[in-house]
């Protein structure tokens, strides 16, 4: 081993280990490898990491420590401000993880049943809390679960979506899904208010949805804006009037 200190050792130990993993796999990559590109002895590695799995718990702390922040955070605000606080925060903080996130995605479970995996459950529980709200029945905690998550799983599942992107996507796809829109901050351009209820417009490939099953003849026009999570009105605003009977 080198004279270097203890900590830089360690972060270089768990680099090499998301590099590889990333590369090749969890289940391929071995403690000797991760020495070998480090030019260290597999010793050294376990000195600091006993196992595998601990080097993925290892990975996983960053994420894990500002998830519980973020709840702490939000769970002194009013319910309503704090579950899109929550939501916006949770996006926010995946997406600031993604690469350790997108990498160890099918591997996070090799922790085990200890302390992390127990910190992971406790997340997870007081996440879906406080994004159902107080006195919340079922329909609303199971709707707070599907939720946080639609502001989750796309994070690994769509890596070459650009951030920003994502982002709006998925804060999107959450706002529709709760029905409950929140203020928002103004935006450049914009009147700084936004209108609560159903959005007003449809984005392109949804007035072609629209068109696609009005002409298939298999949908009402009251169908079709449930299914677009839109106001009758808005879809009568995209398509001819006249042919929705």
């Amino acid at each position: 081993m080198t004279g270097e200190a203890p900590d830089d050792t360690r972060s270089r130990i768990l680099r090499a280990a998301l590099d590889l993993f990333a590369a090749q796999g969890y289940q391929r990559t071995s403690l000797r490898q991760i020495a070998e590109r480090l030019r260290l002895t597999k010793a050294a590695i376990l000195y600091h990491f006993p196992s595998k799995e601990q080097l993925v718990a290892a990975l996983v702390e960053p994420l894990l420590g500002d998830l519980e922040r973020l709840l702490d955070e939000v769970g002194t605000l009013p319910p309503q401000r704090a579950r899109w606080a929550l939501l916006e925060g949770w996006v926010d903080t995946l997406l600031a993880h993604r690469r350790p996130l997108g990498t160890l995605f099918h591997d996070i479970t090799l922790i085990g049943r200890g302390a992390t995996y127990q910190r992971l459950m406790r997340v997870a529980l007081r996440a879906n809390e406080i994004a159902a709200g107080p006195d919340a029945g079922r329909r609303e905690r199971v709707r707070a679960v599907q939720a946080i998550a639609m502001c989750s799983d796309p994070v690994v599942f769509f890596l070459d979506i650009p951030p920003e992107a994502l982002r709006a996507d998925m804060l999107d796809g959450a706002r529709r899904l709760l029905a409950d829109p929140p203020s928002r901050a103004p935006v450049p351009g914009g009147t700084g208010r936004r209108r609560p209820g159903r959005p007003r417009t449809l984005e392109p490939e949804q007035v072609e949805a629209a068109r696609r099953m009005h002409a298939a003849g298999t949908h009402s026009a009251d169908e079709i804006a449930s299914a677009l999570g839109v106001s009758r009105a808005t879809v009568y605003r995209h398509l001819n009037q006249t042919t929705l009977s």
